[in-house]
């Protein structure tokens, strides 16, 4: 393994026989930058817990498991004190010493009695600056508007690998559908467009969902978009962002009559309830009221412009993708 920063041939060659990893190393494996890494080390305190005989800081075992947790809750769209926290709370696993508390200089620990939220990191302290073999939006969109299936594919299935669902729903699907929406008025066509580009989305969140850990809790979370809503795409990328952090997940999909989600949680028992509005003339608030109190208790969240004013007081509204992911999560602890 080689180190950076190395001032000459001798503490090169040093370094590489030396235990653990270093930050090189452990960068490349990650495909995270190692100036992200010294800021997960300086801000949250999950970093290099060695430092070996030549005087290098070194990654063991668990300082790399930690990471890896860390990496791929962020990925999911956890923010990243949140993704931190989990990581830190990692069981050893055989041979691995406990995570000692940050004795790093500077190190901060998340879980730290009288000490403020650590700041949580902008998009671009987490991932590289640029990204040269994945799609702009611009060059997503302008591969639907021709219906260029295999680039689009191509292009969903990069972005999810490299920054998982939430970026790539914020960075390229919402502006593409956007320019797509904007086509249509400009226009008047453009369906085609819009009903590929769905069609292709929700096949890639499949493949990507598909690819899912364990499940971290016993009860699933059930998905839905409300009675005569169409617009279906939130929720699968709401599951898909859920697989990927362990939660078993049940999409009723499109359309889906309140009697059939209340039997469906009568049947299932589930920890949450998403309901997905898109349009006013589905957002009626007043069925959710019917919807039947299970024990133990589950929680009912609405996501969407379409909910009108009156939602019943136990039901959670929330208006980012971000907020849908934290209030599931939060059910689940």
């Amino acid at each position: 393994m080689t180190r950076e920063g190395g001032s000459g041939a001798g503490e090169h060659a040093a370094a590489e026989e030396e235990p653990g990893y270093g930050i090189g190393a452990v960068s490349r494996r990650l495909g995270v930058p190692a100036s992200t890494l010294r800021t997960w080390n300086l801000r949250y305190g999950i970093g290099p817990s060695r430092r070996s005989p030549g005087g290098h800081r070194r990654y063991d075992d668990a300082d790399l498991r930690r990471l890896e947790e860390m990496n791929r809750l962020i990925r999911a769209g956890m923010p990243p004190a949140d993704a931190a926290r989990q990581a830190l709370r990692l069981r050893p696993a055989p041979g691995e010493r406990a995570a000692s508390a940050p004795a790093r200089e500077g190190a901060a620990s998340p879980e730290s009695p009288g000490r403020p939220e650590p700041t949580v990191p902008s998009a671009s302290a987490v991932r590289p600056a640029a990204d040269p073999g994945l799609l702009s939006a611009a060059m997503l969109a302008r591969a639907v508007t021709v219906l260029d299936t295999a680039t689009v594919d191509a292009g969903l299935d990069a972005a999810l690998a490299a920054h998982g669902v939430m970026w790539t729903w914020e960075r390229l699907v919402l502006p593409v559908f956007a320019a797509v929406t904007r086509r249509q008025q400009d226009t008047g066509a453009g369906i085609d467009v819009e009903h590929l580009f769905s069609d292709r989305l929700q096949a890639a969140l499949a493949r990507f969902s598909a690819r899912v850990p364990s499940p971290v809790h016993p009860r699933p979370v059930l998905l839905a978009a409300a009675e005569e809503e169409q617009h279906a795409l939130p929720i699968h990328a709401l599951a898909a962002a859920l697989g990927v952090l362990g939660v078993e997940t049940r999409v009723l999909g499109a359309r889906t009559p309140y009697t059939t989600l209340a039997d469906a949680m009568r049947r299932l028992g589930p920890a949450a309830v998403f309901v997905w509005s898109q349009l006013r003339e589905t957002g009626d608030p007043t069925p959710l009221a019917g919807l039947p109190g299970l024990r133990p208790a589950c929680r009912v969240v609405v996501g969407g412009p379409g909910w009108r004013d009156g939602l019943p007081t136990h039901v959670i509204r929330v208006n980012t993708f971000r907020d849908a992911l934290s209030a599931v999560m939060t059910t689940l602890r």
